[in-house]
């Protein structure tokens, strides 16, 4: 190896580290969503502000995993999963598929109504859209996996006031339509 690519190799900065990682990405502004894995009494989910368009052509989402999560073996077994699209009013929805009071598995469902996509996935009533999907692809990477679905089914839910993940808390992004009339000073007749 030449001396200078040596040196340029030594001068390389190191890596940052992951206190610094995550409060980086904390001020990015995230959707929040639960994706739901599984079916009766085997299924469990999380709480994931990476759930991002992959293709529209075919209909396709990604997001990460981490490996040691509950969700990875259901998904891996069912090879299908469900992505819901949480409204500000549905924080405790997320709070609980992120394991903040300390349930799991099934009991993470508790307190609200789900229905099922066609592969079996649990889908949320009431979210402001739920996809039902098929693995396509999962592929290892450090700690998390980057799960690929194929869409199968969409269900379209209100037009409600979105929840969002920005400095480590949930935020409401948008408005009713009929807050917006009220702070625009239109009447709503």
């Amino acid at each position: 190896m030449p001396l200078h690519t040596r040196a340029a190799l030594r001068q390389q900065p190191a890596s940052p580290d992951t206190a610094t990682f995550r409060t980086a990405l904390r001020r990015l502004v995230g959707g929040v969503s639960v994706v739901t894995v599984g079916r009766g009494e085997d299924r469990t989910g999380l709480t994931a502000t990476s759930v991002s368009s992959l293709s529209a052509e075919p209909p396709t989402v990604m997001f990460g995993l981490n490996l040691a999560s509950s969700s990875f073996p259901l998904l891996g077994r069912h090879r299908a999963f469900g992505v819901n699209f949480l409204t500000a009013a549905q924080a405790k929805v997320a709070d609980r598929f992120a394991g903040r009071g300390g349930e799991k598995g099934a009991a993470r469902y508790a307190g609200v109504e789900w229905s099922e996509g066609p592969t079996g996935a649990p889908l949320l009533v009431g979210a402001l859209a739920a996809l039902d999907c098929e693995v396509e692809d999962l592929i290892e990477r450090h700690s998390h996996a980057i799960v690929i679905g194929r869409v199968r089914e969409i269900r379209l839910g209100s037009e409600n006031a979105a929840l969002a993940y920005w400095r480590g808390n949930y935020e409401r992004l948008g408005w009713l339509p009929e807050e917006a009339s009220a702070a625009l000073g239109l009447r709503s007749d």
